[in-house]
């Protein structure tokens, strides 16, 4: 009993210190750490050119190359794909300001810097689409991809946090096996491909705007956008699959959880919160469309 006691004691010493070891670790600087911005600078300089280069050789060279051209695809995927586009760089933004402000660089280096990440990384994306046969280079990516970064950089300046949240969720749709050279032959691809699944949601904290509500600090109110019936860009048959679907567009209505408003003194959680907080939490939803309207007991 005695052994159990000792040991047992030496585990939660041993909890204790790491957990104190990781929030030291995890709390943002006070002032201008030089060695965390200089890791920082090199550690994301590395992941962008490994990315880059394997977009290259594990993407790009199964297609054509070609000359440099631009594609005009703004009525494609009944705009979802820009909806991706936001989406990414919104994230990719608040992800670089985040860590700018573990380093404790200024605000606004940190809008400058940080938040631009994902538009500057999605510019250089687009430009090896201008290269590739199969695309081009689209000038809506491109206003989409400063619309994400704009939705974030726009928050911080006029009320210095994010009330509006961008976010992100999926379900699997019968779309895939009709025509998955285009929406995704496993989950993984059909997540980034199929447009069908995809919805993309502005989660608004009401107690944010109107002082205290009544209402739990960390359930927002969701505003979505989905689509369905799309086996391609455009068009709704498909002659080499004799397929005719109906297209449409979704409006739902929603609530979500802003993880980042539940309080715990662990910065581990409040990072693990930070990086789940992309996702749209489940909940019921009411949805309207040209086809009428639907209640989903669980919308996901």
């Amino acid at each position: 009993m005695t052994k159990k006691l000792i040991y047992g004691l030496y585990l939660f010493v041993s909890l204790t210190f790491s957990q104190s070891k990781v929030n030291s670790f995890l709390k943002p600087s006070d002032t201008l750490n030089t060695s965390r911005v200089k890791s920082l600078v090199i550690t994301e300089a590395s992941l962008a050119a490994v990315s880059l280069i394997a977009l290259d050789q594990l993407w790009y060279a199964d297609y054509r190359r070609s000359t440099f051209h631009t594609v005009d695809d703004n009525n494609e995927w009944l705009q979802m794909d820009k909806m991706g586009h936001v989406f990414a760089s919104y994230q990719i933004g608040r992800v670089g300001a985040d860590l700018l402000n573990w380093t404790g660089v200024s605000k606004k280096d940190q809008l400058i810097y940080g938040a631009t990440l994902g538009f500057g990384f999605l510019t250089a994306v687009e430009i090896f689409d201008g290269y590739s046969k199969e695309w081009g280079f689209s000038w809506g990516d491109v206003m989409a991809n400063a619309a994400g970064t704009g939705l974030f950089v726009g928050q911080e300046l006029l009320w210095k946090e994010q009330r509006i949240l961008f976010k992100y969720s999926y379900h699997q749709t019968r779309y895939p096996s009709l025509n998955p050279d285009k929406l995704g032959h496993g989950m993984l691809e059909q997540m980034l491909k199929d447009y069908n699944g995809q919805s993309y949601w502005l989660s608004i904290n009401i107690n944010d705007f109107f002082g205290e509500t009544g209402l739990p600090e960390w359930l927002n109110f969701a505003l979505g956008h989905s689509a369905d019936g799309m086996l391609r860009g455009s068009g709704d048959i498909d002659s080499n699959l004799l397929t005719n679907t109906v297209r449409k567009r979704q409006i739902l209505f929603s609530f979500d959880v802003n993880l980042n408003k539940i309080r715990t003194d662990s910065r581990f959680l409040r990072t693990v919160f930070s990086v789940l907080n992309v996702f749209k939490v489940p909940f019921p939803a009411f949805e309207i469309s040209k086809k009428g309207s639907a209640f989903h007991l669980l919308y996901i």
